[in-house]
């Protein structure tokens, strides 16, 4: 398959990338790894006219600690985030999510960001972000503004991010020491989930839960939260994994199947807390 024709430009520049967001406003898609992009280019489900490559702003690529929180930049590679010692001591959720995606030429290329800003319905460090209270700060003519990982996803790979806006860091509140699971159903290894679960104990005593492959975005299980919060035995919380969502039934799954599959991963996962 052979994507529609478009204009290249390599951005040299942070500022660069900005100014090319907002002189070709929606017509323009930034490229990172390419691993999100590029396959939807191909089957020309997106079709820019102008393709913006900052892959090599290194600038953007980085994982520290600011105080209770990690600071992940945006071209970090699903490798790194495999292998950082930060980010395996504080965040280790996102590792073991990263450690699922693809295979090792996937992970090489493919970057937090980009994944992020795709908004694919099934992305897995979607579900990790969620499930860590990440916050997404995007930078656009207007400045900074942070954007909880909650309010990012707004439909199927579409985001909060306005066109003239870069993803420009991911801040995660550390989890260090507290329990953590991803859960993942796919048809063969490389394939996206057909439904995914990213649990994460906080440190007030709560549980997060996070699913993909559920509805249209990623989205918390609102109703196992709340019921893990008033006491009720994991086992039973889990029933309520797929309440509240509206999957897809498709040629990959059916909806009841997906639904089905959001309860025993739920289980699975608060079972490995």
């Amino acid at each position: 398959m052979i994507p529609a024709g478009f204009t290249y430009v390599r951005a040299g520049s942070v500022e660069q990338a900005l100014a090319e967001l907002a002189w070709h406003g929606r017509d323009v898609r930034l490229l990172a790894g390419g691993h999100s992009l590029l396959p939807a280019m191909k089957l020309r489900r997106v079709e820019p006219g102008v393709l913006v490559d900052i892959g090599r702003l290194r600038e953007l690529a980085y994982v520290r600690l600011d105080g209770e929180q990690v600071v992940v930049g945006p071209l970090t590679t699903h490798r790194t985030l495999e292998r950082d010692p930060l980010v395996a001591e504080h965040v280790p959720l996102l590792a073991a999510a990263a450690r699922r995606i693809g295979d090792p030429q996937v992970r090489n290329r493919g970057t937090i960001g980009g994944s992020l800003a795709h908004a694919d319905p099934a992305a897995d460090l979607a579900a990790a972000v969620l499930a860590l209270d990440g916050v997404l700060v995007a930078r656009g003519p207007s400045g900074v503004r942070d954007i909880p990982a909650a309010e990012f996803f707004t439909g199927v790979r579409t985001s909060a991010l306005a066109a003239d806006e870069l993803l420009v860091e991911i801040r995660l509140r550390a989890a260090t020491g507290l329990g953590y699971a991803f859960e993942k159903f796919s048809r063969r290894a490389l394939d996206w989930a057909v439904v995914g679960v990213a649990a994460q104990a906080r440190p007030e005593g709560r549980t997060a839960v996070a699913l993909i492959g559920m509805g249209q975005t990623p989205l918390r299980a609102g109703e196992v939260e709340e019921a893990l919060a008033a006491g009720v035995p994991a086992a039973e919380a889990s029933a309520l994994a797929a309440r509240g969502c509206a999957p897809a039934d498709n040629a990959v799954a059916s909806a009841a199947y997906r639904s089905h599959l959001a309860e025993v991963l739920v289980g699975r996962a608060l079972a490995a807390l």
